[in-house]
């Protein structure tokens, strides 16, 4: 399979600079074109009336933060090729994948935060729905790589 179009999502934690790192480096071996994704999670918007923190307000500061770490991320390329920016706000398990699809992607890179029992349980892995739901092949780079 050509893998001419690379999609990496991306948060603002350190395993996604990991996973841009390796993206970056996969995209100039196989000079494909390459975009970064990072997915203004909705449902993180979330008012605190007591600190004066409306809906809105918190959106509009999670969106900072996504252009922030787009703009940082997309640095780590350091001009080998042009680096194509998506910020869709939603659900990120969902929207990787829509995106994704939508931009014809050949393939998907993602970090992951290695969670195990528990924690893996209650906070769930959006490194694993998307690989159990993609229909794009998905790199993995895990947290100890």
């Amino acid at each position: 399979m050509l893998y001419s179009k690379i999609l990496i999502a991306v948060d603002n934690s350190e395993f996604s600079i990991k996973a841009a790192q390796n993206g970056f480096k996969l995209a100039k071996q196989l000079d494909a074109t390459v975009a970064l994704l990072y997915v203004v999670d909705t449902t993180k918007a979330v008012a605190n009336i007591d600190t004066g923190v409306y809906p809105e307000q918190a959106l509009f500061l999670l969106k900072k933060e996504a252009e922030q770490t787009l703009n940082k991320l997309a640095d780590l390329n350091e001009g080998n090729t042009e680096v194509i920016k998506f910020m869709p706000q939603g659900i990120p398990t969902k929207d990787i994948i829509k995106t994704a699809e939508k931009w014809e992607a050949d393939l998907i890179v993602l970090g992951t935060h290695g969670r195990t029992g528990l924690m893996h349980l209650l906070v769930g892995s959006v490194s694993e729905s998307i690989i159990r739901h993609s229909k794009i092949p998905v790199m993995v780079f895990p947290s100890k790589h």
